[in-house]
C-alpha cells in the first residue's frame, strides 16, 4: 500500500479525485475527494470512503442512507493524479435519490435540462 500511496499525486489540500463507476453497468456514478485517510480506510474496509470539502470530514458512502459501494478494484490514472474506483452499488449513490450523480444532461436543441435517469430512494434529509 506504501507504494501506491507514495505514486499519488495529491493537490495542495491533500485530496485527489475520485471517479466511482459501477462495474456491472460501467455507468459513472459519482465524482468525490479522498485524502490519504479515506483512501486508507476504503482500501482496509472495501467500501468507500471520502473526505468531504463542505463538511471537512471523513465519512463513509452508505453510513446514513443503507446505500453502500462495495470496492471491486481501484485504478489510477498516467498522471497518477486522479482515482478510478470500480464499486458494486448497494441502491443509489446520489444523495438525491437518483442512482447516479449524473441525472441530468443538458438538451443540445435549446439548451434545456433533462432529467436522464429515474429516482431509487427518497432525497437524503
Amino acid at each position: 500500500m506504501k507504494e501506491f500511496l507514495e505514486k499519488l499525486k495529491f493537490d495542495e489540500n491533500g485530496l485527489i479525485p475520485a471517479i466511482v463507476q459501477e462495474v456491472e453497468t460501467n455507468e459513472i456514478l459519482m465524482l468525490a475527494y479522498m485524502n490519504e485517510e479515506s483512501l486508507k480506510a476504503t482500501l482496509r474496509t472495501g467500501r468507500t470512503h471520502f473526505w468531504s470539502r463542505s463538511r471537512g470530514k471523513l465519512w463513509q458512502k452508505g453510513e446514513t442512507s443503507g446505500c453502500e459501494q462495495i470496492v471491486h478494484e481501484i485504478l489510477f490514472d498516467c498522471d497518477e493524479d486522479t482515482l478510478l474506483i470500480k464499486i458494486h452499488q448497494k441502491g443509489g449513490a446520489c444523495h438525491t435519490g437518483y442512482k447516479s450523480c449524473f441525472y441530468r444532461r443538458i438538451n443540445s436543441k435549446g439548451g434545456k435540462i433533462e432529467i436522464v435517469s429515474r429516482k431509487v430512494l427518497p432525497p437524503a434529509k
